[in-house]
């Protein structure tokens, strides 16, 4: 049986391991999930909803665990990871309640000509199995964003976490079946993406797909699976404009696009990765942030101090310098970072690290500098061509870029291939709307960062962004089917 080990990125610690599922295991758990699905889909939508209640009380109940699980995995401070446990259960409330309210409505048949004496309507049922394949940037609240919707509806699922995340994920499932859902009807399988997520994905009787990740990895899901149902949240590099009206809101506004750029080491999908400020005030903003970035604390992610923890892993470090490098070569200035954190800028010594548990390539590099710690970066005058611009970063970087008026700012965040959310600064109505309706995106916050989520929230993006919206009323329309039902009385 092949094992995948989790390691703390930190210190090199194994905190645990799973199996690498091959195709057959997949295959079985798809099996259980037929008998599974026909034993769910038989409760009434109030049992549905009392369990997904007893399922966030438990999840409540059990929050320092989860948190400090997913600080290991993750490498994310405990204050993040006990907020994310926190909204995983708000996630999972909101689901219960929309799971008795979801419908359909009356079909005006006689509306068409000729037609009379016709009467009926449309309902809304459950598609069958569900394959929810989720990242390790926020596992809990994004497998709940799809576990939680999908039994509402009356959905089997079969969820494949990230390798690198799969321990909090199988914790969370287990409170589920106390809570009373039937164990054929939730599972969780474990491994690589190319393995058991292709297994998952192949599978003809898995009748949808729900991903969150990459892009390319939605690509190949969609070409790999054929003739299903998806919901893609595939990710942005969200924008923020500061539009010139702002000179007195700049310090508020840097506090908040620190957070929004530097949260999980800038591993959200809805980190702002790009700043825009109106020429007029554009010194005095870099000023005021540079200052802001420069105080975050970097550290031991299970203290309580530590303002950002390691990236997930050196490969993702490895890919997030080099795109930083080349867009300085192509022109850009680097303003701060750019580079990884020396031992004691995080709290350790190099003898605090295991480094039998590490592979070769990353007991070398621990040397000086921590492999997984990339130094808070921010960038300018970076180019339109250039990564930043046009890629997600996915990593602790964002540029600021200065822009003569809201019409350039529109056009440049239009740039990008992403249309997730953005986000604009201005106390003039008519740039507001302006924004709204001109930037390609799927959420736009006036006022606000472009990194602000609630989970009741319609969330997705347009372009690469993906296809379909979160957000449990949301999702729950995604994850059913159309049932149509005409009486003739003639």
């Amino acid at each position: 049986m092949e094992k995948i080990k989790e390691v703390f990125q930190y210190n090199g610690e194994i905190i645990g391991e799973i199996e690498n599922m091959q195709k057959e295991k997949v295959n079985e758990a798809v099996e259980i999930a037929k008998k599974g699905f026909k034993k769910w889909k038989s409760y009434t939508p109030y049992q549905r909803s009392e369990i997904l209640k007893k399922a966030a009380e438990l999840l409540k109940k059990n929050k320092e665990e989860i948190a400090k699980l997913l600080v290991l995995e993750v490498g994310k401070t405990y204050q993040e990871a006990l907020a994310e446990v926190e909204r995983a259960t708000q996630t999972i409330l909101l689901s219960a309640e929309e799971t008795k309210k979801l419908s359909g409505e009356e079909v005006i048949f006689e509306g068409a000509p000729k037609v009379k004496n016709k009467k009926g309507y449309y309902t809304r049922v459950p598609i069958g199995i569900i394959g929810a394949i989720t990242p390790f940037n926020f596992p809990v609240n994004l497998t709940m964003h799809k576990v939680a919707p999908g039994l509402g509806v009356g959905n089997a699922l079969i969820v494949k976490p990230s390798e690198n995340t799969s321990l909090a994920i199988s914790k969370v499932i287990e409170l589920f079946y106390e809570a009373g859902v039937p164990r054929e009807t939730l599972q969780i399988v474990t491994g690589l993406g190319e393995v058991t997520g292709k297994a998952l994905v192949e599978n003809k009787d898995v009748r949808m797909i729900t991903f969150t990740g990459s892009v390319q990895t939605g690509d190949t899901i969609i070409r790999t699976g054929g003739l299903k149902k998806y919901t893609m949240e595939l990710g942005s590099n969200a924008a923020l404009f500061v539009d010139e009206d702002q000179e007195n809101r700049l310090k508020e506004i840097a506090k908040k696009a620190k957070i929004g750029a530097f949260a999980l080491a800038g591993q959200v999908c809805i980190s702002i990765q790009r700043i825009f400020v109106h020429e007029k005030l554009y010194e005095k903003f870099l000023d005021i942030f540079l200052k802001e970035v420069e105080n975050i604390k970097l550290g031991d992610p299970r203290k309580l101090e530590t303002e950002m923890g390691p990236v997930i892993n050196k490969d993702a470090a490895d890919r997030i310098l080099d795109w930083i490098y080349q867009d300085i070569k192509k022109g850009a200035k680097l303003l701060t970072g750019g580079r990884r954190a020396k031992y004691e800028e995080v709290g350790l010594k190099r003898e605090d690290v295991i480094l039998e548990n590490l592979t070769a390539d990353l007991r070398e590099e621990f040397n000086t500098y921590h492999p997984c710690f990339i130094v808070p970066t921010v960038l300018t005058n970076v180019k339109d061509d250039s990564n930043l611009m046009l890629k997600e970063l996915f990593g602790p970087g964002v540029f600021v870029n200065k822009v003569k008026d809201i019409d350039e700012a529109i056009e440049k965040i239009n740039l990008s291939p992403y249309g997730l959310q953005a986000g604009i600064y201005t106390n003039n109505l008519k740039h507001a709307f302006k924004f709204a309706e001109e930037v390609e995106c799927g959420g736009i916050m006036i006022n606000e960062i472009p990194t602000f989520r609630v989970d009741l929230m319609p969330y997705g993006g347009v372009k690469d962004s993906g296809i379909g919206r979160e957000g449990p009323k949301y999702a729950m329309e995604e994850m059913s089917e159309i049932k149509l039902i005409c009486f003739d009385l003639n």
